[in-house]
């Protein structure tokens, strides 16, 4: 990446124009083909293994440098596991339906008109995201699946491994017959890069996406003059009700809290139904203790379990993406509804309990995007929605909620069809 600052107006007005270029193309794309890129941009991946481990070696070195977070760093870090996967993600990108094109309604007026609401592509994405080089891939190759181009910001604590990511998805489009501008990458670490997507590059971009912290999505979503697809934190609970097995619910927690801390979907807050505490509260929270996760409890749980540390409220507030948990008591299901709704950022949210209609009341009741019953809340992926991959989670109301996929990347319009009708 260039760190010069000159011209990054103009730098970026090109790539803008390209990328509408390239939009265009694609939408237009037989899904065989845009099928026969994805599946090249996945053996290009696969035969670039040793070319991205190289470069991410030097990324996690710079970050450790830098003093990054171990949860930071586990983002950042590619190992054979981690390519094959992303190999697989797109792979699985490939194998879905083709969206574009889909008619998603029909209906014929008494006149004989002929209706179809038909999906179609959004036309470009703009990705503003941080330390994961993974959402390179993802990102490339959800665009191209629905047929839309995307121009790709990475951090520049990831530059080396997005670049060496990026060179395998042009060498799929190459290899496609598609043009290399469907996926690009900005080429500069300059934050001013990040401004000229936000104004919308006069109008190439139609939609931002961006994966980050909270200070990246604040800007995101304070600056942004085009449409945004964001959350800004995963405040995620889990909350164990009185009907909740033990066992479940042990293993539940530890795995939402302790499988990967540093992902949104990792459980930032651990709720406990008052009339189950003395016998549920301390085997969860020795087992979450055993995995090496710091709990900080409020001053009924320290009264049960005294070796938690004391919680502010400040702590129910945040997002840790860390080994750390705060936890509460509260009145049944209803005390759930009420904190989570005090607290919560309306990403995801999980019951533990066999009682079917507490299970739907809490489902009812929460206004997140993603609410789970007896499961760990780091299925709140893409992948695992089956969707082959996702370009994010967004918590939002319009348009796409939850995770994105290659039907939310995805618009529609109305074909009608006549036999001459006109009307009166």
């Amino acid at each position: 990446m260039r760190d010069d600052s000159a011209g990054i107006e103009s730098v970026m007005a090109d790539i803008g124009t390209r990328a509408r270029a390239a939009a265009r193309l694609l939408a237009q794309a037989p899904s065989a083909l845009r099928h026969e890129a994805l599946l090249a941009m996945a053996a290009a991946v696969r035969r670039a293994e040793a070319d991205i481990l190289a470069a991410n070696a030097q990324d996690v070195a710079q970050a450790r440098e830098a003093g990054l977070s171990a949860a930071l760093i586990d983002r950042l870090v590619l190992d054979e596991g981690r390519i094959a996967g992303i190999a697989s993600g797109i792979e699985a990108v490939a194998a879905l339906p083709d969206p574009v094109g889909a008619v998603i309604d029909a209906w014929t007026r008494p006149n004989g008109l002929r209706i179809e609401r038909v999906r179609t592509p959004l036309g470009v994405i703009g990705v503003i995201y941080e330390s994961r080089p993974n959402v390179t891939a993802d990102a490339g190759a959800l665009c191209l699946a629905s047929g839309n181009a995307v121009i790709l910001r990475g951090g520049s604590d990831s530059a080396r491994s997005s670049a060496a990511v990026h060179r395998a998805l042009t060498s799929g489009l190459q290899a496609a017959g598609l043009p290399e501008d469907a996926i690009q990458i900005v080429p500069t670490a300059d934050r001013a890069a990040v401004g000229e997507m936000l104004k919308g590059l006069g109008g190439a971009i139609d939609v931002i996406v961006p994966r980050g912290g909270r200070s990246l999505v604040e800007r995101v979503q304070t600056e942004a003059r085009v449409p945004v697809f964001a959350h800004l934190e995963g405040l995620c609970h889990v909350y164990i009700d009185r009907a909740a097995q033990l066992d479940m619910a042990r293993d539940i927690a530890v795995n939402a809290k302790m499988r990967r801390t540093g992902i949104c979907g990792s459980a930032e807050t651990l709720l406990v139904d008052r009339a189950v505490a003395e016998t549920h509260l301390s085997p969860i929270l020795d087992a979450l203790a055993s995995k090496g996760c710091e709990i900080r409890g409020s001053d009924a749980v320290r009264a049960l379990y005294p070796a938690a540390n004391a919680a502010t409220d400040e702590d129910f507030r945040t997002e840790y993406l860390d080994a750390i948990i705060s936890v509460d008591l509260v009145d049944g299901v209803e005390g759930a509804i009420d904190h989570i709704e005090t607290y919560s950022s309306h990403h995801t949210e999980c019951i533990v309990t066999d009682d079917a209609a507490t299970a739907d009341r809490f489902m009812r009741a929460i206004d997140s995007a993603i609410l789970l019953h007896n499961a760990s809340t780091q299925f709140a992926d893409g992948g695992e929605f089956g969707m082959g991959a996702e370009i994010g989670i967004a918590t939002g109301k319009m348009h796409a909620r939850g995770p994105v996929g290659v039907e939310q990347l995805t618009s529609f319009n109305y074909r009608v069809h006549g036999t001459g009708q006109l009307r009166p």
